[in-house]
C-alpha cells in the first residue's frame, strides 16, 4: 500500500502601514503581492485563477492516467480567465477554463480528461460548490 502523506497548507499574508502584502505558505514559500497595473506578479485574483490553473492541470494528467490515456497525454496548457462581476459585492461573475492538450488525443478523449478533472479539482469544486467562510480576529 502507498504511503501517503499529507501536505500542510494553508496562508498567511503580512502587510505593514505601506507596501503590499508577503505571502507565506504553511510549508514555508513567499510571494509578494502587488497591485499596480503595470507592476508584473500576481495580484490576489490572479492567485485564485492561478491555483484554478494549476489544479486543473494536474487533475488533467491524473484523469488522463485513470481513463487509460496515457500514452496519448503529452501535456496540456491550462488558461483560466476571470470576468468580474458589474453589481455589489465584488466577485467573479464567470470564469474560464480552457485546456490545450498536446499529443494525440482526439476531442472525444480530452473533453473526457477535461471533465473528470474538474471532479478531481479541490480548487473547481471549492469554487462551485462555495464552502462556509469563516472569518475572525484573532
Amino acid at each position: 500500500m502507498a504511503d501517503l502523506r499529507s501536505r500542510p497548507i494553508g496562508a498567511t499574508a503580512t502587510l505593514g502601514r505601506r507596501g503590499y502584502p508577503i505571502i507565506e505558505s504553511a510549508t514555508g514559500g513567499e510571494l509578494e503581492i502587488v497591485t499596480g497595473p503595470t507592476q508584473a506578479g500576481f495580484n490576489p485574483l490572479d492567485l485564485l485563477l492561478a491555483s484554478l490553473a494549476a489544479c486543473m492541470s494536474m487533475s488533467a494528467r491524473i484523469a488522463a492516467r485513470e481513463l487509460g490515456l496515457s500514452d496519448e497525454f503529452e501535456g496540456l496548457q491550462v488558461g483560466v480567465t476571470g470576468e468580474k462581476a458589474s453589481d455589489e459585492p465584488s466577485r467573479f461573475a464567470s470564469i474560464t477554463v480552457t485546456l490545450a492538450f498536446e499529443g494525440t488525443l482526439d476531442p472525444h478523449d480530452q473533453s473526457r480528461i477535461a471533465h473528470r478533472a474538474e471532479e478531481i479539482c479541490t480548487v473547481s469544486n471549492s469554487l462551485s460548490l462555495r464552502p462556509i467562510l469563516l472569518i475572525s480576529s484573532a
